[in-house]
This record gives C-alpha cells, sequence and structure tokens, in this order.
C-alpha cells in the first residue's frame, strides 16, 4: 500500500466514508492503518496481523474486535491488545473521533496496562508460583498471558526439547521448503524471556509428578516445587517397528531439529518416500517437492483426510499432490527397508534417499497417568481446563475438554487450540473461571493451497459443498443432525470467519 494512494486519517475523512461496521484502508502518517466504525464508536488500529501479517482490512468485524483472515487472531479495537492466539503482540492503537461530519484520528495510544484483578478474585488466592510443564505452544502463550495479566510471582517452563518455543507449524511448511530462514522460527527473543523473569529450562525431563508434594521429580536428580502447574506436555509421534538395515535413513518430524535434519538429508537426495497420508505427511510431501525431490507416499488409508475431510475434499487434495509429481501407495505400509530399497506390504519397491514417517501422534499423558490424574484418551479436565487435581491445568494436544458447540468431548492437535486453552488456563490459574469456549480452527498448507478448518465434526452425516474444489473456491460445510459442526474453506477467508463466529453462537 502507497501511502500517497491511500487517505491519512490525520487529515480526517468524511463519515459517509465510514459506514458502521465496514472496514476503511488508510493511514496514520506513514503507517498503514484501518478505519472502523462500531455505532456511535470509532476505532482506528494497525493494518496487519502481528502473526504472520494478515491483511486485516480483509478480516471480519465482531463486537469491537477484528478477526485475522489468515488464521483467525482476534484484536481490541479499543486497545490493540491480541485478544486470541495465534497472535501474541498488539497492534497500533489510535484514538479517533468525529468532529462534524468528519472523523480524525488522533495521538497513538499506549499499549494497555495489566488489568487488576476483579473484586471477585481473591489476590491472595493467587499461586506463590508457577510451573508449566512443556515448551510448545500452549506452555509459551501461558506465560505469556500471566505476565500479560499482571502477574508479578516466579514462573518456570521446563521443556525437553532443547530449543526456545518455536512456531511448529512451519516445520512442514515455509521452513522444510527453505523459504523461512532458520531465525524466523523460535517465537520469542533471548531476552523476551529475561526481561519478563520467566525461567527456560530447556533440554530438561521430568519423570514423575507428586501431587500431594506439589513437586515435579526431574530426570536430571534435581527437584522441582510448585503451586499451581500447567500440564503442556504435547504429543508424541506414533513410532512404527519398520525392519531397517543397510544404512537406512528413517525420520519423524516433531521439533525444529527433526526438521533440520530432512532438510539436510534433502539438501543432497532425488528421492523420498513418506509414510502416512496425514497433514503432516502429505505438508511434508509438498515441502520435498518443491525442492525438487521425487516424492512417494505410502498410506493405510484408501483416500487421504477422509476421516477428517470427507471423500470429496480428501480426493482433491490428492489430486492436487499427483498434479506436482507425487506418486500415491494407498491402502498399502511398509514392510521393510534395505539401504535405499522401501518395500511395501504388496510386495512392491520404491527407491528413496531418505524416508519420513508422519503416520500421527499421541498425547504425552505418562506423567499425568502416573500421578493420579483422571486420563480419558487424554487428560481429562473441566470447562476451565483444571484437572481432576485442584490447581494443576492441561492445555493443548494432551487435554480432552467439555466443547460447548459440538456437545462432545474432544481432543484436538491443533496449534491455535494449543495457544488460546494456554491463554484460558493462565487466566483461570489467577482465578478468573473463564471457560474455555473457542472453536476449533486450524489450517493446512499444500503448495499454493490453503484449506481453513473450524469447528469439529468427529462424524456427520451430511456434506455440502458450496462453490467448486476444482476451481480452488468453496466451502464444504459438515453436519450432523442438520447442526453445522464445522466447515473447511479454500479461498474463502471471510466465509470462515464467519462460519468461526456463528459456531460461537451455537
Amino acid at each position: 500500500m502507497k501511502a500517497s494512494s491511500t487517505p491519512d486519517f490525520r487529515a480526517g475523512i468524511e463519515v459517509p466514508q465510514v459506514p458502521d461496521g465496514a472496514i476503511v484502508s488508510g493511514r496514520v502518517d506513514s503507517e498503514e492503518a484501518i478505519l472502523i466504525r462500531r455505532g456511535d464508536a470509532y476505532f482506528a488500529v494497525g493494518a496487519q496481523c502481528t502473526h504472520y501479517h494478515g491483511a486485516l482490512a480483509s478480516g471480519l468485524v465482531v463486537d469491537d474486535t477484528v478477526r485475522c483472515p489468515l488464521h483467525h487472531a482476534c484484536f481490541s479495537l479499543r486497545t490493540g491488545a491480541a485478544l486470541r492466539a495465534p497472535a501474541l503482540d498488539p497492534i497500533a492503537c489510535w484514538r479517533a473521533e468525529r468532529v462534524g461530519d468528519r472523523v480524525f484520528v488522533r495521538e497513538r495510544l499506549p499499549e494497555a496496562p495489566a488489568p487488576d484483578l476483579p473484586a471477585a478474585v481473591d489476590a491472595k488466592a493467587r499461586p506463590a508460583s508457577v510451573t508449566i510443564l512443556g515448551g510448545g505452544a500452549a506452555g509459551l502463550a501461558a506465560a505469556d498471558m500471566l505476565r500479560r495479566d499482571g502477574y508479578s510471582d516466579r514462573i518456570t517452563m521446563i521443556s525437553a526439547d532443547e530449543s526456545a518455543p518455536y512456531d511448529r507449524p512451519n516445520l512442514s511448511k515455509d521452513f522444510l521448503t527453505g523459504n523461512a530462514p532458520a531465525e524466523w522460527m523460535p517465537l520469542r527473543s533471548p531476552q523476551y524471556y529475561a526481561e519478563r523473569k520467566i525461567a527456560l529450562l530447556l533440554g530438561t525431563t521430568a519423570e514423575s509428578i507428586d501431587i500431594q508434594q506439589r513437586r515435579i521429580h526431574l530426570a536430571n536428580g534435581r527437584q522441582h516445587d510448585f503451586d499451581a502447574l500447567l500440564l503442556a506436555t504435547g504429543a508424541d509421534p506414533v513410532r512404527l517397528d519398520i525392519p531397517a538395515t543397510g544404512g537406512a535413513r528413517l525420520f519423524y518430524l516433531r521439533s525444529f531439529h527433526d526438521s533440520g535434519a530432512i532438510a539436510a538429508a534433502a539438501a543432497s537426495a532425488k528421492r523420498a518416500v513418506v509414510v502416512g497420508a496425514s497433514f503432516i505427511g502429505l505438508e511434508v510431501a509438498a515441502a520435498l517437492r518443491l525442492r525438487g525431490i521425487d516424492v512417494h507416499v505410502v498410506g493405510r488409508e484408501n483416500i487421504p483426510f477422509e476421516h477428517v475431510l470427507g471423500t470429496q475434499l480428501g480426493t482433491f487434495v490428492q489430486q492436487v499432490h499427483e498434479s506436482h509429481g507425487v506418486v500415491f501407495h494407498l491402502g498399502n505400509s511398509v514392510a521393510r527397508i534395505d539401504g535405499s530399497r522401501v518395500t511395501l506390504t504388496d510386495a512392491s519397491t520404491v527407491e528413496a534417499d531418505f524416508v519420513v514417517l508422519g503416520v500421527g501422534v499421541r498425547p504425552a499423558i505418562g506423567l499425568a497417568g502416573q500421578a493420579g490424574l483422571a486420563i480419558d484418551r487424554g487428560i481429562r479436565v473441566n470447562e476451565f481446563l483444571e484437572t481432576s487435581a485442584p490447581g494443576i491445568f492441561a492445555a493443548g494436544d494432551v487435554a480432552r475438554w467439555p466443547d460447548p458447540h459440538s456437545g462432545d468431548r474432544i481432543r484436538v492437535e491443533h496449534w491455535v487450540v494449543a495457544e488460546r486453552q494456554g491463554q484460558t488456563a493462565a487466566l483461570n490459574m489467577l482465578g478468573r473461571r473463564q471457560r474455555f469456549d473457542a472453536v476449533p480452527f486450524f489450517w493446512s498448507q499444500h503448495y499454493d493451497l490453503t484449506i481453513n478448518y473450524v469447528g469439529h465434526a468427529e462424524t456427520w452425516d451430511t456434506i455440502d459443498i458450496d462453490g467448486s474444489l476444482s476451481a480452488r473456491d468453496c466451502a464444504v460445510t459438515y453436519k450432523r443432525g442438520g447442526r453445522i459442526l464445522a466447515v473447511a474453506s479454500i479461498s474463502r477467508d471471510l466465509q470462515s470467519l464467519e462460519a468461526e463466529r456463528d459456531l460461537e453462537l451455537t
């Protein structure tokens, strides 16, 4: 956007040019901004989402918030605060006022101060310390929210990962493709943790949790006491027992290190086999094809994503991959690997310089189970994300919570859900008693095709397709008993936001 071609809100804009609920693009001096009217109130905020720089002018205004069309981050129009992940940082915010028939944007407002605890919350009941077990999306979002909400006592993050929290979705997308350098991957700088006094213990594994003594026993022999605890241990890759000889190279993709190792192998490779037609598996396949590597995908399923997206959309994604040269071996698995020869269960063989296994993950709930917490195909939590033990919360891939939208108790493995749960758990550690009622959202990228998905549909009886899959312009709605459970969309970012808003009301 060129500053000279857009209105400068400092100079004012005619009131009829700002319809109620509409988003008007412009600038404040040389900074891109948007102006929004809600009734008699006018708001001026920064034009780009602080997550992936999505254009908020193409987003959706809901009450006094604006939502990003890319990955559904949500910002306050009154303060610019990032209210919902994946964005963690605020956008700029200016004072706007109407004078006669024009609206003027005035001074830039300071970042909103940390809110005071409401009267209903006893400050004495706040935990003396918070420990977060896990260094992923949920853990960082929780630590960030604790500090944003004014918590000043000790916060410790214990992570088995050797790397500080990073942009995990990018591991199978731009980073693996080679379009995102390593320095882009950390979610926060080392200075962030130092300035906010968040103790980050990397490469540190917990062996057990003593709920009664409020103590974690670490693998290095040390002990760590806690007052409040968040379990955000994530998930571990499902590992296959495949006989491999002759120097065969096998990789799993879960960590920053894993993705770097695959990228290093791809630098000198010509052929690869991906085992598993999962979202991770096919995103890896796309990244490797974009590197010019011949890719074969082996999967037990007959249609990729059939149980998540349905037959038609799953078949379409397969066709997109095939149009880029990916060869599928579905209804199949790997029997053994001898050097570069991969033998499938149907006795056919494929040559590969390396193999990536992406057949799914399992929630890392061993510590919780050993500690005696309630387990239900995940760590069972209530609507406040609190486990069966008071003061111990769970968020992210491990948490199974009562979803008010589907009416089911669900567990999902979505990055944005993990972050939002971390934020909600943090608030509830401080006594907020905020129910987790966010509508699940994820996105998946395959070459130049991006699929957005809102809601949660484990089963459905009807799938409605509005638009055209082949034209890459459609919304796919999943229903059960006439009720909308989820919507997947391609090239309809605004409709995806509207579907999220509508699902929040059900």
